[in-house]
C-alpha cells in the first residue's frame, strides 16, 4: 500500500472522510495537497500532518466554479511539481422530496459532485498518462446503486461519478493510470453528525450485516488501499464500504 514519495491532491480534505484520507496518505509517505474552502480548517489539517512528521500544503478552492477547478489543478502542479494521486472526495448532498429541491441546489450538486471531478481529471490525468503512472480514487455513496426516498439528486450525481470512474479506467488505464471508486455507507463525520446525528446513522445502518455505522478512518483505509501499490491490478472498480448493505 506504499505511497511514499507520491504527491496526493485530496478535495474536501478539511473534514470528514477527506481529512481522514489526507492524514493517512501523509502518514504513509505522500506529500498531501489539502483542498477545501475553509483556510482555517485547512491550516489545522496541515499542522496535524506536519506535527506527525508528514508533508502537506493547503490549496483553497471552490469546486462549484469550473475555473476554480482548473486553477486548483494548476496550483497543485505549481506547488508540488506534479500530482500522482487524485482523490475526488468533495461533495454536497441536497436531500428531500423531489418537488422541494430547488433548481439552484440541483445545479450546485452536479457542479461539485460531477463537473468538478470531471474537470480535475481532464486537467491532471493526461500528465499522469504521459508519465505512465497515477491513481484516481472517486468517493461515491451506497445510494448511487439503489433508490431511497429523498436522495435522488445526491444519489444520481454519484451514480454519474461511478460511470465516469469506469469510463476513465478504460480511457487512461492502458497508459498506467488506475481509476477506481469507493461507495461508503453511513459514516460518522462532522457533517453527518450535524444532519443525522448518531441515532439517524444507526437507523440507516440497521439494514446492513455490520449493524453499525463507519468511522471516517474506515473509509479512508480503502481509499488509501486503492491509491497504493497493493491495488496495482484494480481498475474501474466501485468498492462498497457499507457494512455489507449492498449485499443484502
Amino acid at each position: 500500500m506504499s505511497v511514499t514519495g507520491e504527491v496526493a491532491l485530496v478535495t474536501g480534505a478539511t473534514s470528514g472522510i477527506g481529512r481522514a484520507t489526507a492524514l493517512q496518505l501523509a502518514w504513509r509517505g505522500a506529500h498531501v495537497l489539502i483542498s477545501g474552502r475553509d483556510a482555517d480548517r485547512g491550516a489545522a489539517v496541515v499542522t496535524e500532518v506536519r506535527n506527525g512528521g508528514g508533508t502537506a500544503d493547503f490549496l483553497a478552492a471552490d469546486l462549484a466554479d469550473p475555473d476554480s477547478c482548473r486553477a486548483l489543478a494548476q496550483n497543485a502542479i505549481a506547488t508540488a511539481g506534479q500530482v500522482d494521486i487524485l482523490v475526488n472526495n468533495a461533495a454536497i448532498a441536497p436531500m428531500g422530496p423531489t418537488p422541494t429541491i430547488a433548481e439552484a441546489d440541483l445545479d450546485a450538486c452536479y457542479a461539485v459532485n460531477v463537473k468538478a471531478p470531471f474537470f480535475l481529471v481532464a486537467a491532471l490525468a493526461p500528465a499522469m498518462a504521459e508519465r505512465g503512472h497515477g491513481t484516481i480514487v472517486n468517493v461515491s455513496t451506497m445510494v448511487a446503486s439503489f433508490g431511497t426516498v429523498g436522495s435522488g439528486v445526491y444519489g444520481s450525481s454519484k451514480a454519474a461519478l461511478e460511470l465516469l470512474t469506469k469510463s476513465w479506467a478504460a480511457e487512461f488505464g492502458p497508459r498506467g493510470v488506475r481509476v477506481n471508486a469507493v461507495a461508503p455507507g453511513p459514516t460518522m463525520t462532522d457533517g453527518t453528525a450535524e444532519v443525522l446525528g448518531e441515532a439517524g446513522l444507526t437507523r440507516l445502518a440497521k439494514g446492513s450485516p455490520a449493524r453499525r455505522f463507519a468511522a471516517a478512518d474506515e473509509i479512508a483505509d480503502v481509499v488509501c488501499y486503492l491509491a497504493g501499490t497493493g491495488a496495482g491490478f484494480v481498475h474501474g472498480a466501485v468498492v462498497p464500504v457499507d457494512g455489507g448493505r449492498s449485499a443484502v
